[in-house]
């Protein structure tokens, strides 16, 4: 089976319609299948992604430097993290949230180009595993492969957990030897300190050296070595010493928290002052709505009162046009009597 072929076929199955996965897999499946059958179950197997992973995916394909840049912005947050500044990390966090914010407006545009909606709660997965990319440069290369199945977390502290979270993952570029944004330096992970080792060790060295003057009766006895589990012993009785790495986990974290609460205040302080405004264009409104249904009201009664003028007076019309007609034909008929008597 060839790597070349497979990876060429997911990257047309994921970068396409989701709706259509599951159709658009048989059939380049029952293509290869007749000249390499294991390439064709290979592509079957290939799962189709959740509509978050797909979105993303779609980000990856049509604007790939959006993802870009919050890969960058997660590099120099590392380093400053490194470094232990806590103004970069309150503003490189603030950085992170606009553009957290536009890289998900721009997901669910390029979503809905391709036909599919992304709701609310689509978008909250879409934004951790953005967030998760900056965290982790695995994360990134997942999410910037195109090939995401679901969404990812990150909590600072551990390693952004990618079992299953991409098709295809042994194609993924090698980890970088740069850490994760909450982790300690790459030096120290893992490392004891030496100092406290040796001298926890030194009580019991001495005491086989001792030992060992005592028994020796050949030179191959002697140079042979002690078991390792009384230094084991020694070194966990050993009262263990803070470690630095956990000291610069924890001000990383808290300086990234205090750019939280002061994010968080201002945007409280914000909405306050948006509600009290509202509130006083609403009485606004309402008062101005009052007024306006009591020239409503004003106006329907005169208008009632018109109505009623208007039908009194056709009808008085109508009685006058009825007497004008009578008196006419009254005023002719004397006329002629008069024509008659003059004639006589």
């Amino acid at each position: 089976m060839e790597d070349e072929a497979l990876a060429d076929i997911s990257d047309r199955l994921y970068g396409g319609s989701l709706d259509d996965f599951v159709a658009a897999r048989t059939a380049a499946a029952k293509d290869v299948a007749r000249q390499d059958k294991e390439l064709a179950a290979a592509v079957r197997a290939l799962p189709k992604p959740s509509v978050a992973a797909w979105a993303l995916n779609m980000l990856a394909r049509y604007r790939p430097d959006v993802l870009a840049g919050l890969g960058g912005l997660g590099v120099r947050m590392r380093a400053a993290q490194d470094s232990l500044d806590a103004p970069a990390l309150r503003e490189l966090g603030r950085e992170r949230r606009t553009m957290l914010a536009d890289a998900v407006d721009i997901a669910r545009s390029v979503a809905q180009e391709q036909g599919r909606t992304i709701s609310d709660v689509m978008a909250a997965d879409v934004e951790e595993t953005l967030r998760a990319l900056t965290a982790d440069e695995r994360a990134a290369a997942a999410v910037g492969s195109g090939r995401l199945l679901k969404v990812l977390s990150a909590d600072g502290i551990n390693d952004v957990d990618l079992d299953g979270a991409v098709a295809l993952p042994g194609l993924l570029p090698a980890a970088p030897a740069t850490r994760r944004v909450g982790a300690p330096p790459a030096a120290t992970q893992g490392t004891a300190p030496k100092g406290a080792a040796a001298k926890a060790a030194g009580p019991k060295a001495a005491g086989r050296k001792a030992t060992a003057a005592k028994t020796r009766t050949t030179a191959e006895h002697a140079s042979q070595p002690k078991p390792a589990k009384p230094r084991l012993e020694a070194v966990r009785q050993a009262p263990r010493p803070a470690s630095p790495p956990a000291l610069e986990r924890a001000k990383a974290a808290l300086a990234e928290a205090r750019a939280a609460e002061e994010d968080a205040s201002r945007l409280a302080g914000e909405l306050q002052d948006q509600e009290e405004q509202t509130r006083a264009e609403i009485a606004e409104l309402q008062q101005e709505t009052a007024e306006l249904r009591n020239r409503l009201k004003a106006a329907e009664e005169s208008l009632d009162r018109s109505r009623k003028r208007l039908a009194a007076t056709s009808a008085e019309a109508k009685q006058a046009v009825r007497a004008a007609d009578k008196a006419s034909r009254t005023a002719m008929l004397a006329q002629e009597r008069v024509l008659r008597l003059a004639s006589s």
